[in-house]
């Protein structure tokens, strides 16, 4: 379970990212987490990975405090977290299947592990005719199929998802919401952090509405009206 427990973030005396968010997360949920921009979606998932720190409050996994993970220890946590964002951040020199692998390198993975491994999740997110494709010779789509794919070789138990859809059309952000519905059904709890409300209303699932750093509502099978 995710809990924020009475959790603040100050950048400084005019500028409160999140104000008394207390929230809880429950494994397997989807969730969509829905706002404009600088509604504080952002800043919640980076407190979730500790790129940030909260002012006031607590943000726990599983009973983990976050915060109190030794730096030596922080890699543990999060590959528990599979994480993926708008621009993708692929490695350009690197082919799918590498960008994927390398995922597995750094978390120390056997070379047995990775070659068993890597074609399986590309073939989850349907690109096992793209294995050997460079960034450049991917669509935008496909690209963040790649994203996702890398986000999962790992088997987190979240994926965290930042407006993983704004740089796509409309086709391929419904093929994307259907990837992480999928990856859902499969038992991994996703938390989807947009500002588009047809995909999110297209979801029927939970929707928590954040506003200036706020919960402004939560609800279990909700609607983006802003």
């Amino acid at each position: 379970m995710i809990f924020f427990d009475n959790v603040s973030k100050i950048y400084n005396h005019h500028s409160a990212a999140l104000k008394n968010v207390t929230l809880r997360f429950q494994p397997k949920e989807f969730v969509s987490l829905v706002g404009s921009s600088g509604a504080g979606k952002t800043t919640l998932l980076k407190l979730l990975i500790r790129e940030e720190e909260p002012s006031e409050g607590t943000v726990f996994l599983d009973g983990t405090e976050v915060s109190s993970v030794l730096s030596k220890d922080l890699h543990r946590l999060r590959r528990r977290i599979g994480t993926v964002f708008q621009d993708y951040k692929l490695l350009p020199t690197k082919s799918a299947a590498e960008n994927v692998a390398f995922a597995m390198e750094a978390a120390g993975k056997l070379d047995e592990e990775i070659a068993e491994d890597v074609p399986q999740v590309l073939e989850l997110v349907g690109l096992a005719d793209k294995m050997d494709n460079f960034p450049h010779q991917l669509s935008a789509g496909e690209k963040q199929r790649v994203a996702i794919a890398r986000a999962l070789v790992n088997r987190p138990d979240v994926i965290l998802a930042d407006e993983p859809t704004a740089n796509l059309d409309p086709i391929n952000t419904r093929e994307i919401i259907k990837l992480l519905h999928k990856i859902n059904g499969l038992g991994t709890t996703v938390i989807l952090a947009t500002h588009d409300k047809e995909v999110v209303n297209a979801i029927e699932k939970r929707v928590v509405a954040l506003e200036r750093g706020e919960v402004v509502s939560d609800e279990e099978h909700g609607k983006y009206l802003a």
